[in-house]
C-alpha cells in the first residue's frame, strides 16, 4: 500500500532530500562521489536496517521510497508494521539491489526512520507515563520547519493525537492576541464575528474562563496551572467544552496533570526535543 499523507507530497520530499545530499545545481555538485569512484556501478548489496534500541517504528516507508528512488527494482521486506513496538536488535528492514543506490540514499533513510522512531517513542513513554485513557496526548506547532507532516505522523504513530496542523485549521487566542484585543472576551468575539469554526483560547487564570466562554470560546487551553488549578478550573467548565493542559508537563508531572480531569494534555518536546533513535544498516556485498 502507499505510504500517504495527507499535505505531504512524499515524492518531492524524496527528491529533494536527495537533492541536497548530491549538491545539485553547485559547482561539481549531482553525484555521489564516494561511491562512483570506488563502487562499481554494476555491484550489488544486500542490506539489513535494524535497531539498537527498544523503539515504537515510524517512517520505513519513507525509507524505502528513498531507496527506491535510486533503484526501483531493488526487493525490499519491511519487516515491521509503522507504530509497533521494536526490542532493542529487532530488524526492521532487508534490502536487496545496487550498491550505489543503497549507500546514497543510506543517510537520508536512517536519518528519517531515526528522527521519526525518537518522536514515536517518546510519545509512547508520555502515554505510558499519563496512564489515563480518558486523557489524549497531544502535540503542538514546535515542529522543525518543512517536517510537519512526518513528525505529526510520528506522534500518531507513537499512540498520541494531533493538535492543530498549522494556522489555517484552527484560531488559537493566545496572551499577544488578547494583549491587542483588549481582553480575553473581547479576542473570542472577534474570532467569532469572523465565522473561525473551532477556537481555542488560552487562559492562565481563573477569572479569564467565563469571559472566554461567554464570547464563545470552544476549547480552552490552560496554561501553566498546577494540578490544584486544573482541578477547580475543570470544576468550572463543568463539561462545556473541552480542556487542555498545557505549559511545564513532562514525564514526571504529566500523569497529576491529566488526573485532574482534563480531556487533552500538550506537550510540545514530543516534536520539539525528541532524541534519535539508534538505528543502523549493515551491508553486504553479493
Amino acid at each position: 500500500m502507499a505510504f500517504e499523507l495527507t499535505g505531504f507530497d512524499l515524492d518531492a520530499f524524496v527528491r529533494d532530500t536527495l537533492a541536497e545530499d548530491l549538491g545539485e545545481g553547485l559547482p561539481g555538485g549531482g553525484k555521489d562521489v564516494t561511491s562512483e569512484s570506488v563502487i562499481p556501478a554494476d555491484a550489488r548489496f544486500s542490506g539489513v536496517m535494524d535497531t539498537r534500541d527498544a523503539i515504537h517504528v515510524a517512517g520505513l516507508p519513507v525509507a524505502e521510497a528513498f531507496f527506491r528512488a535510486l533503484d526501483p527494482d531493488m526487493a525490499i521486506d519491511i519487516l515491521v508494521e509503522e507504530g509497533g513496538q521494536a526490542p532493542s536488535g529487532t530488524d526492521l528492514m532487508r534490502l536487496e539491489g545496487n550498491a550505489r543506490a543503497m549507500l546514497t540514499a543510506e543517510r537520508a533513510a536512517l536519518n528519517t526512520v531515526q528522527h521519526l522512531s525518537g518522536i514515536a517513542t517518546m510519545v509512547a513513554e508520555y502515554v505510558d507515563a499519563m496512564d489515563n485513557p480518558d486523557c489524549t496526548l497531544l502535540d503542538t506547532r514546535k515542529t522543525i520547519p518543512g517536517l510537519r507532516h512526518l513528525e505529526k505522523y510520528a506522534v500518531r504513530m507513537g499512540g498520541g493525537a494531533n493538535h492543530r496542523m498549522g494556522l489555517w485549521d484552527a484560531a488559537m487566542i493566545k496572551d499577544n492576541h488578547v494583549l491587542v484585543a483588549g481582553s480575553v472576551g473581547e479576542a473570542v468575539r472577534r474570532a467569532v464575528e469572523a465565522g473561525v469554526k473551532d477556537i481555542i483560547c488560552e487562559v492562565d487564570r481563573i477569572d479569564q474562563i467565563e469571559p472566554a466562554l461567554e464570547a464563545g470560546a470552544t476549547r480552552l487551553l490552560l496554561d501553566n496551572m498546577e494540578p490544584a488549578t486544573l482541578r477547580e478550573a475543570v470544576a468550572l467548565v463543568a463539561g462545556r467544552v473541552p480542556t487542555e493542559a498545557s505549559g511545564g508537563i513532562n514525564l514526571d508531572t504529566i500523569r497529576a496533570k491529566a488526573a485532574t480531569g482534563v480531556d487533552y494534555v500538550s506537550v510540545g518536546r514530543l516534536t520539539q526535543s525528541a532524541p534519535a533513535a539508534d538505528i543502523g544498516l549493515d551491508f553486504t556485498r553479493l
